[in-house]
């Protein structure tokens, strides 16, 4: 079971990093066309959305199932290995984060107003929110 939950959360990393790229150049592209912000473009945020929670949610039940996640934290050993650090503090925390700027940059481009604005709600927060992302991958782990 644990090696089918991580398989799964390597796969939507793949899905949902790829819908955070096209939503925010898709953004970027509609503000700056100054176009109206649509229910589609609603939407098409709302894909990336999605697959972020996704994501997170799998990230959270994996964690609690590793071995490496919270019993490195009890033991207090991860502090003192950059690794294990990154696995069981940084990378939780900082995509936690991430989500929640996620979440702001969408809530916040359902509100009325501006369509600019709207647009750039999201194409920023969700920037943002893939940066720090991005940041925190353990990239040893991932791609071997």
């Amino acid at each position: 079971m644990y090696t089918g939950i991580q398989h799964l959360h390597s796969g939507i990393a793949y899905l949902a990093l790829l819908a955070l790229v096209v939503v925010i150049i898709y953004m970027l592209i509609g503000s700056l066309s100054n176009r109206e912000f649509t229910e589609k473009d609603r939407k098409i945020a709302l894909i990336a959305f999605i697959l972020s929670h996704i994501q997170l949610l799998v990230g959270l039940i994996l964690y609690f199932l590793s071995p490496l996640g919270m019993e490195m934290l009890q033991s207090g050993s991860a502090m003192s290995d950059p690794a294990a650090r990154l696995i069981a503090l940084e990378h939780p925390l900082m995509n936690i984060i991430a989500i929640v700027l996620i979440s702001i940059g969408y809530i916040r481009a359902k509100k009325p107003g501006a369509s600019r604005a709207r647009f750039r709600s999201i194409y920023m927060m969700y920037a943002i929110g893939l940066v720090l992302i991005l940041s925190r991958i353990p990239w040893s782990a991932w791609l071997a």
